[in-house]
């Protein structure tokens, strides 16, 4: 599962935040699961 920095936008694997929630890239603590997009189908 990856999670997404919301300062800087690089993903984070969960595994890195076992330790400490914070992204190894720029420092931000802000981070949420990257979601994937839902094809949304319209009702008959």
């Amino acid at each position: 599962m990856y999670y997404v920095c919301f300062d800087c936008g690089k993903k984070v694997e969960d595994e890195y935040l076992a330790a400490k929630i914070r992204c190894p890239y720029c420092g931000g603590k802000v981070l949420y699961k990257d979601r994937r997009s839902v094809v949304k189908i319209k009702a008959k």
